[in-house]
């Protein structure tokens, strides 16, 4: 994608893919799901898991799986309200970029 990812969008796009699953999900599935989306490398994905845990949007615990620990995220009731921020911030945005596409004479 030409475009630059900012932080919000990138924050706004992990909260969107950890709230699909009530019982959370592992940081190797969210970086899939992300990439499904836009190109991110592990080393940027898993900072931005760390500050989103740090600031309460998400919550970590680890499960046994194939004899080892695997670490899940879960989005927060403080997740959801900063998700559903993004969300009404994303459409209005969205909107007035489609709009001027859309009157552009090509």
């Amino acid at each position: 994608m030409v475009f630059n990812t900012g932080a919000a969008l990138l924050d706004a796009i992990v909260l969107a893919v950890v709230s699909r699953d009530q019982e959370g999900t592992y940081g190797y599935k969210i970086t899939q799901d992300v990439r499904n989306v836009i190109e991110i490398s592990e080393s940027t994905l898993y900072p931005v898991l760390r500050r989103l845990q740090k600031e309460e949007c998400l919550e970590v615990y680890d499960m046994a799986f194939d004899g080892r620990n695997r670490r899940y995220y879960k989005i927060t009731e403080k997740g959801r309200v900063q998700l559903n921020l993004y969300k009404g911030e994303w459409e209005t945005y969205s909107q007035k970029i489609s709009r001027i596409f859309e009157e552009a004479h090509i």
